[in-house]
């Protein structure tokens, strides 16, 4: 389950900088989320980490809806580099 977050935040970052641009909080929760639900796949009664993977899906909505709202180009440019539906 461990995420090598170096990687997704190379591959999503704006300058050689960057860890916290919105971006690369969603490139990195995205991965996360993928990770756990293959986690909660095979343990079917981890309630615990359930109810983590549904902060993280809550943590990445209210960003995305940031992002559409500030930089739309870079809102749907995102989405079709993740493979998310939206």
């Amino acid at each position: 389950m461990k995420i090598d977050k170096a990687a997704v935040r190379a591959e999503f970052q704006r300058h050689d900088r960057d860890t916290g641009s919105s971006e690369v909080q969603i490139a990195i929760l995205t991965k996360e989320i993928e990770a756990l639900t293959a986690h909660l796949k095979a343990n079917k009664q981890d309630h615990s980490s359930r109810y983590g993977l549904l902060r993280k899906v809550q943590n990445r909505r209210k960003l995305l809806d940031y992002l559409k709202r500030e930089d739309e180009e870079g809102y749907k440019a995102l989405i079709k580099k993740l493979g998310l539906r939206r």
